[in-house]
């Protein structure tokens, strides 16, 4: 969410539970607006707060031009010195997936270690062999931020559209939805590449406009009953949260433009989820 109103938009999901304190929300309106000028940001958006043992993770998104390719992730532990990063890459996420395991430590240098026994043939007598998996927490942090915004990262239809060029930016002309369409999970889609296009049917096609429909909606997503949509403070709030991702919360003011996400939570995805459901 943009540092401008970040104090004011987590109380509007302090419903959750999950928050920040004052102290936290007053040194991270400053220090988000030093992070924009020196990395010459267009705008950026407080994304959340990792929780470790030791330590949590503060997590600012910077945005450029394309709001959708054009981001850098930063973290810090004091609010105040940021640090880059590094890009989730295919070999990286296989990594982490394999090495580290249970609740972040909150020290960006720890080592996770996972060793795999590989047995090249059946028998008692077959050779042996170990191949250990190396990985550092900053690059879990980078591959856990990564996913979640995959996988539940949430905009309102119509609050991005798609240029004549390809680039993904905000819509000046959007309102806001009504209270009606805020009451709807198909009126809300997954900020990422769209993954579900072919799936669709072609009368579902036809009624797409593709300046605005270039997302998955979160109705779609499976398992079913991952999301859970309502109102609050006093009916005047969309407030959205995810059960895949707990501690994933969105929310939408509708008839007004004021919408935004934050993950504050121990970076560690519900995989009991279909059992629960």
């Amino acid at each position: 969410m943009d540092s401008n109103s970040l104090s004011h938009a987590l109380d509007l999901m302090a419903g959750s539970g999950h928050t920040l304190t004052v102290e936290e929300k007053t040194v991270l309106c400053t220090s988000l607006v030093i992070l924009r000028k020196n990395f010459k940001f267009n705008r950026v958006l407080f994304w959340g707060k990792i929780h470790g043992i030791k330590d949590d993770y503060y997590i600012a998104q910077g945005r450029g031009e394309d709001e959708m390719q054009d981001q850098k992730c930063l973290y810090s532990i004091n609010c105040m010195d940021w640090f880059l990063l590094p890009p989730a890459t295919d070999s990286m996420i296989k990594e982490v997936s394999k090495a580290a395991k249970g609740r972040f430590v909150g020290d960006p240098t720890y080592v996770y270690e996972h060793v795999e026994i590989l047995r090249k043939g059946e028998g008692e007598d077959i050779p042996v062999e170990q191949v250990l998996t190396k990985v550092t927490e900053e690059n879990r942090l980078a591959v856990t931020v990564f996913q979640i915004d995959e996988e539940v990262s949430v905009v309102p239809r119509g609050a991005f559209i798609m240029t004549p060029h390809g680039l993904v930016q905000r819509n000046r002309s959007f309102e806001g939805l009504s209270y009606s369409e805020a009451g709807k999970l198909d009126n809300f889609l997954h900020f990422t590449k769209q993954k579900n296009f072919k799936k669709r049917s072609i009368l579902e096609k036809a009624d797409l406009n593709p300046v605005m429909d270039f997302m998955d909606l979160l109705s779609d997503d499976i398992p079913k009953g991952s999301w859970h949509l309502r109102f609050e403070c006093a009916n005047h709030v969309c407030v959205i949260r995810s059960h895949l991702w707990l501690g994933l919360t969105f929310y939408h003011i509708p008839t007004t433009p004021q919408h935004g996400y934050v993950y504050i939570g121990d970076g560690i995805r519900n995989v009991d989820l279909p059992f629960m459901l």
